[in-house]
């Protein structure tokens, strides 16, 4: 993964994550974790068929072929939004707007 697009990936916002397997996984980044170091992951939350399904990519994984980042908000208060985990698809996406 491209060192631009691994900073560009911020918790609120809406990414595309291309495995190597074919599937596509799109969601909410809801948490990054130990910033550039070999070990840093970014977690993903979606809800799939009316149940929360979240995802955690290594940034330096081979599995990962691909990250587009199709929305990503101006400011977020916070630098782990698991309090999305309790909100309805509808209002997360009202919290995620209204920040900044």
């Amino acid at each position: 993964m491209d060192k631009e697009i691994a900073a560009k990936i911020k918790p609120g916002s809406r990414v595309k994550v291309h495995e190597k397997s074919g599937s596509v996984f799109e969601g909410v980044v809801i948490a990054r974790k130990h910033g550039s170091e070999i070990g840093a992951t970014f977690t993903v939350r979606s809800v799939v068929a009316a149940v929360g399904v979240e995802k955690v990519y290594p940034i330096n994984s081979p599995t990962v072929l691909k990250v587009e980042i199709i929305d990503s908000p101006k400011k977020v208060h916070r630098s782990k939004l698991y309090y999305l985990r309790s909100l309805s698809a509808r209002n997360t996406r009202q919290k995620l707007r209204n920040q900044g």
